[in-house]
């Protein structure tokens, strides 16, 4: 337990993904305020010397709320659609704010048949390794405009798992919109209790993970269960904390136990 402690203070290739559920309002459009004081947490982390990729979901969320439409579609071409007018803002909104703190930002839109494929995923982790050595801080998310069930990610939850393990890092923070891993869904059960560290990944703690899906997002703690099931393949740390309060962040690179603690095998 101290080792992945002291592992996660000395982290230098941080991974941290962000949902939409935990970016945006209930009505779709984005939380500025939270995403800004997100933005000062990264930025000052690069400042330290540290190695920081962002993994954001929202596109569609984004592009939903910017064209009025009440309810998440189902068809793969309005997904597409408000993918690609979501993507512009999501990135106009990131860029704004990183500048102001002096941070470039680079955009990184992924599906799963370039990483399945020996060379492009090559040419993936190239790109990341330069982009990194250039102080940029990519901002990844899957690309939604192209993406059909067969060569999608489906969640950005796995996404993240994905980057984290191309790019060897140390730590993979998932910002999620409850404190951590429960031994049951804390939105349902009043008597709820987290669950600070998990050592191994049992079907007890399997079962724990009832569908926390919202309207607006498309993960739910089992996508952040099988993100830390591929992290530990990696040997990465995984923490799962409550988005709500960025600094968090900081709390856990300073040592502290908030969230849920998943020590890789």
């Amino acid at each position: 337990m101290d080792t992945i402690i002291e592992q996660i203070k000395n982290a230098q290739t941080i991974v941290v993904k962000i949902g939409t559920s935990t970016l945006t309002h209930d009505n779709g459009s984005l939380n500025l305020c939270l995403i800004e004081k997100l933005v000062r947490v990264l930025s000052d982390l690069r400042n330290q010397g540290k190695h920081i990729i962002l993994v954001t979901s929202g596109a569609i969320g984004v592009g939903r709320a910017k064209m009025g439409l009440k309810t998440r579609p189902t068809s793969i071409p309005q997904k597409q659609a408000l993918a690609a007018i979501g993507q512009v803002s999501l990135m106009h909104i990131y860029s704004k704010l990183f500048i102001e703190y002096g941070q470039i930002v680079s955009q990184v839109l992924l599906t799963k048949d370039v990483i399945e494929d020996e060379k492009r995923r090559m040419n993936s982790y190239n790109t990341f390794e330069t982009l990194l050595h250039y102080g940029s801080i990519p901002i990844v998310n899957e690309n939604d405009t192209v993406a059909t069930e067969e060569i999608e990610f489906g969640d950005n939850d796995t996404l993240s798992a994905v980057v984290a393990s191309l790019v060897k890092a140390d730590l993979l923070i998932l910002l999620s919109d409850i404190d951590g891993l429960y031994d049951k869904n804390p939105k349902i059960h009043a008597d709820a209790k987290l669950i600070p560290v998990v050592h191994e990944i049992t079907e007890e703690i399997m079962a724990h993970c009832e569908d926390t899906n919202s309207d607006v997002g498309t993960g739910g703690m089992k996508t952040k269960i099988s993100a830390a099931l591929i992290c530990s393949k990696h040997h990465i740390p995984v923490v799962i904390t409550n988005g709500a309060d960025p600094y968090n962040i900081g709390k856990i690179l300073q040592g502290e136990l908030v969230g849920t603690l998943f020590i890789p095998r």
